[in-house]
């Protein structure tokens, strides 16, 4: 199978570029599944349901939410309706929606989507991401009821999403991270077939602090006073995300290929 996976989208720049190049994308890398997170979409603080259609309709199969999920408040009733909109499996017992689901791919072939937080720096305690994901993926084995498998990991430390690498692999497809919205340069297939990336970066405009315009940030650092307002920045995005093919029969990952389309950073893609 080929599947995309696109970091977290900032704000309407990120947003536009998105919507404006996934069919094309989709079209031109024969692409079976997308999976988006959406978790900076409406001015940088969540995704309202109308830009969460908006996403849809331009190609993706499943999006995926964040810490700042709820932010936008229509967002509580709309991923109960939406079954292709996750929020993170760990984030309360009584959250509305889902954190993991299979869905269907163009293919006709079976992938499961989970989604989780990380516990390391995050503002709150959330519940214990490990033994979520575990339990998850012993009910869907690769090979058996899916054919492949994918869990995006929320969270600030890189150190945690290792772990979190190390303990899917050979359990699941492709593990990704998001949130911190910077590409690391580790992605691999670790040794038991898992596909990894420590952070895939943003859907964005890079001339900024992580999304941001610079001002704010910059003056908060300096002055440890905030004055205004974070504002998402609005130049050319550069789409971030990772392409991955995976064997049919073990779900196992076998290419893996950085992405980073349009804007500022260095062009990579399958």
């Amino acid at each position: 199978m080929r599947i995309l996976f696109l970091g977290d989208i900032m704000g309407r720049s990120g947003r536009s570029a998105v919507i404006g190049q996934l069919p094309k994308l989709r079209a031109d890398w024969k692409l079976d599944f997308v999976v988006v997170n959406v978790d900076n979409a409406t001015s940088g603080h969540g995704c309202s349901g109308a830009h969460a259609k908006e996403l849809l309709a331009a190609g993706a199969d499943c999006l995926t939410l964040g810490d700042h999920g709820f932010d936008q408040r229509d967002m509580y009733a709309f991923c109960e309706q939406e079954p292709r909109v996750l929020r993170p499996m760990n984030i309360g017992k009584g959250a509305p929606g889902q954190g993991a689901r299979v869905y269907t791919a163009q293919n006709g072939r079976k992938v499961l989507v989970a989604h989780m937080l990380g516990q390391v720096f995050m503002k709150r305690p959330f519940d214990d991401p490990f033994s979520a994901i575990d339990e998850v993926l012993r009910k869907h084995p690769l090979g058996g009821l899916v054919s492949a498998s994918l869990v995006d990991f929320h969270g600030e430390a890189t150190s945690e999403k290792m772990g979190m690498g190390h303990f899917c692999d050979g359990k699941a497809s492709i593990v990704v991270g998001t949130h911190t919205h910077v590409p690391t340069a580790d992605a691999q297939i670790l040794p038991a077939g898992t596909a990894f990336q420590s952070d895939v970066g943003m859907c964005g405009d890079y001339n900024s602090v992580i999304g941001m315009e610079p001002a704010e940030p910059l003056r908060r650092f300096v002055t440890g006073m905030p004055k205004g307002r974070f504002t998402p920045a609005g130049g050319e995005a550069t789409i971030s995300g990772l392409y991955v093919e995976t064997d049919n029969q073990t779900g196992r990952a076998k290419r893996i290929e950085m992405v980073r389309r349009g804007g500022r950073l260095a062009q990579s893609g399958p």
